[in-house]
């Protein structure tokens, strides 16, 4: 028995849990209330993709027959070749049976429909990657086949991510949503509700907290809480997460509060343990929280406990989770959706909020990124370790708004000094403080990726997001790291407020000349979409827009405008994508833009060799004084002997350095390298307060002459290179 049940509802990743309720679990344990969690989602797809699910939806399904699809008949046709391998197959995405990758890249092994009408392309598109993946994307058409006939013949709001998102979506009235639960339950719903059931049955909890992160949670989160206070009238429900946190700040409507007793805004701490204590020890205090009073939806904030402090909630906890049965699945050869979709990764967060704060696209004046807290690097680290041990996973997404770079050096420094071995990636914005050698410290650490916004790569849009940065500097940080071997991923935009027809030509040559010079791996575009939250949202008439507002007594976020230039983006999405697509595999560099667009462009007006121009910008030979030095390598190899020249001799010293890829000899004379050995323990990873430039450079003069003739010595550049960081 558990008093408290947090679910995540139909659906979110296959690979890997959403981590809200883990971050909840891992708090109430600090104030020993006992919970239990569940991922609603994953236990659903389990059930509904096995031998038995898939037997009941083709029986469900044979008295339509004759009014299918070709596509839906063929896979009916198909059905026994379905049920005999679709567990093997789950168990093969769930990584427990490797070797059936053999089998199914060989052939006539898994049924095929429509989806792997695409074939033709996965040769060039997989043609470096492995077996496992091969395999893992053939078994991932299998699957949206099966997708396919559900959606046509079972439920035409089914999607392995997402279920009836369009119910969530923009809904200032909830009207529909409630219309639609008034109808019999569906038949995913059917599979949904006997999983809760047995589950509630099995907790005995007082408390059911829903959290909805997205708007394809949404109605199933409504579809529970209407069971749950139909079978279970005795157990309060809540509402919390990024969907209510960003769209429900408006409610009004008390038809909500059927089903939910409560809906809490913003961070969850503190609302969940008072409405804990409301429900267990009969207190009437409330941080956040909607409910309903006199029939009335009121917002009750009295409260006066200040929110916990990120170093207080304690670490994530993924106990009860069925860590070893989320499906890694390819659906596209994009690298950096491959992350996403491929692997269980632990996530945790390195600052709350963002330490920006200023684009002006963005939701800034909602809590989860207008206060910003960052968390202690060795806390941050402490928690990394105890996940590793409680999941035994060694891979982390850190789902920052944007990873604060100071923060991430503490991170990789922290993560060297304990010899964790550890992979991670995490989300940034293109900050000129991320040099090489920034760049190389974190590939040490186990870095393997970052995402982070270009967004229309024209200098003069960047200016009015406010993002802070310049084409030019997001060039040469992505530059340094490519060639540091991290992997880097661009989020691109198209059709800001008064972006014209030549801006978005001209950004898509900026991103074809960064994807043909290597310096970016992957990328997305996606159009703006204006939201009631963000700067433009809140002062439209200042960026050129006029938006169409709906009385709101449901959920406001994203809202419906018109941009005073008249132009339909719509357009461009085709060829914008297209061409991504193409330039991430490496192709079709030399196409003119316009074979993108099947209407009239006008020609760039970006200079071909305008992204190299920018990377050509001699790097300056100044170090600031306060950067830190760091040696990552081992103590060299060190043996002496005597140059002579011109009768005069001098004691030499040699000292070399070996590394995992190379070695580095360098010669010093017998005085400077002894002074230079009795610093390398300063210099190391492994001290807690690295020495500064500006100390070292002192120390040096202390004893000789012209720190700068030494400092960039052939010698001791060789070194730099390969072995010293300066951060």
């Amino acid at each position: 028995m558990k008093d408290i049940l947090l679910i995540t509802p139909p659906f979110t990743q296959l690979n890997t849990p959403y981590p809200a309720t883990a971050y909840l679990k891992g708090f109430l344990n600090t104030k020993s209330i006992p919970s239990f969690q569940m991922d609603l989602g994953i236990e659903v797809i389990l059930e509904l993709f096995s031998k038995n699910g898939l037997s009941s939806v083709f029986n469900s399904v044979e008295a339509i027959k004759n009014e299918l699809s070709d596509n839906s008949k063929r896979i009916l046709s198909l059905q026994n070749d379905y049920t005999s391998t679709i567990d093997s197959v789950i168990e093969f995405l769930q990584g427990k049976k490797p070797t059936l990758a053999r089998q199914i890249c060989s052939g006539n092994f898994l049924p095929e429909a429509s989806r792997f009408n695409q074939l033709e392309d996965l040769e060039w598109a997989f043609g470096s990657m492995g077996m496992q993946d091969k395999a893992k994307h053939l078994a991932t058409l299998y699957l949206e086949d099966l997708s396919d006939f559900i959606v046509e013949c079972v439920d035409d709001n089914f999607g392995f991510s997402r279920y009836a998102e369009r119910l969530g979506r923009s809904a200032n009235s909830f009207d529909e949503l409630y219309g639609f639960l008034q109808n019999e339950p569906t038949y995913i719903d059917t599979i949904t509700l006997q999983i809760l059931k047995k589950r509630i049955i099995e907790v005995s909890p007082k408390l059911i907290c829903f959290s909805v992160p997205f708007p394809g949670n949404l109605y199933s989160a409504f579809r529970c809480a209407q069971f749950v206070k139909k079978y279970f009238p005795q157990i309060k429900t809540s509402m919390g997460g990024g969907f209510p946190n960003t769209e429900l700040r408006d409610l009004k409507d008390a038809r909500v509060l059927e089903f939910f007793d409560f809906i809490t805004l913003d961070d969850g701490e503190l609302p969940v343990e008072l409405l804990y204590n409301s429900i267990c020890h009969s207190e009437t205090e409330y941080k956040r929280t909607f409910l309903l009073e006199n029939n009335q939806v009121t917002y009750n904030n009295n409260s006066a406990r200040h929110d916990y402090k990120q170093s207080e909630v304690g670490t994530p906890d993924y106990t009860d989770l069925l860590l070893d049965k989320y499906i890694s699945v390819i659906e596209v050869a994009n690298p950096m959706h491959s992350l996403w979709s491929d692997g269980r990764w632990n996530k945790l967060t390195m600052a709350h909020g963002c330490y920006w704060g200023k684009c002006t696209f963005c939701d800034i004046s909602l809590d989860y990124i207008k206060v910003y807290e960052p968390i202690h690097a060795k806390i941050l680290v402490d928690r990394m370790e105890e996940l590793i041990a409680q999941t035994g996973e060694n891979g982390f997404h850190f789902v920052d708004e944007a990873a604060p770079p100071a923060l991430m050096r503490e991170v990789a420094l922290e993560i060297l000094r304990r010899k964790l071995v550890v992979t991670w990636w995490t989300n940034i914005r293109f900050e000129k403080s991320f040099t090489y050698d920034l760049c190389q410290l974190f590939k040490m650490s186990g870095c393997i990726a970052v995402s982070g916004g270009l967004e229309v790569a024209s200098d003069r849009l960047l200016e009015l997001i406010k993002k802070g940065v310049t084409v030019e500097q997001v060039a040469r940080v992505t530059r340094n790291f490519t060639e540091s071997g991290i992997m880097v991923h661009a989020y691109l935009m198209y059709g800001y407020p008064t972006q014209t027809i030549q801006e978005t030509i001209d950004s898509l040559e900026m991103v074809r000349q960064m994807f043909e010079l290597g310096i970016l791996q992957s990328g997305f575009w996606h159009q703006f979409a204006m939201t009631a939250h963000s700067p433009v949202g809140m002062n439209p008439e200042e960026f050129g827009v006029v938006p169409q507002l709906n009385e709101v007594t449901f959920a406001n976020n994203d809202v419906q405008f018109k941009d005073k230039t008249g132009i339909n983006h719509d357009k461009f999405s085709f060829g914008l994508k297209k061409s991504l697509f193409n330039y991430m595999h490496g192709m079709c560099f030399d196409f003119e833009l316009q074979e993108w667009f099947d209407f009239k462009i006008p020609k760039t007006k970006i200079a071909p060799d305008y992204i190299q121009n920018c990377l050509d910008v001699e790097n300056t030979f100044e170090t600031k004084p306060n950067a830190k030095l760091i040696f990552t390598g081992a103590k060299p190899q060190i043996s002496s002997f005597v140059k002579t020249k011109k009768g005069k001799s001098w004691n030499m010293t040699s000292l070399t350095f070996h590394s995992k890829m190379d070695v580095t000899e360098i010669v010093l004379e017998e005085d400077k390298a002894n002074w230079f050995l009795a610093k390398l323990d300063l210099l190391s990873f492994e001290n807690s307060k690295p020495i500064t430039f500006q100390l070292l450079k002192s120390d040096f003069e202390s004893e000789f002459s012209d720190f700068e003739l030494f400092w960039f010595s052939k010698p001791i550049l060789k070194f730099r290179e390969n072995h010293l960081f300066t951060i």
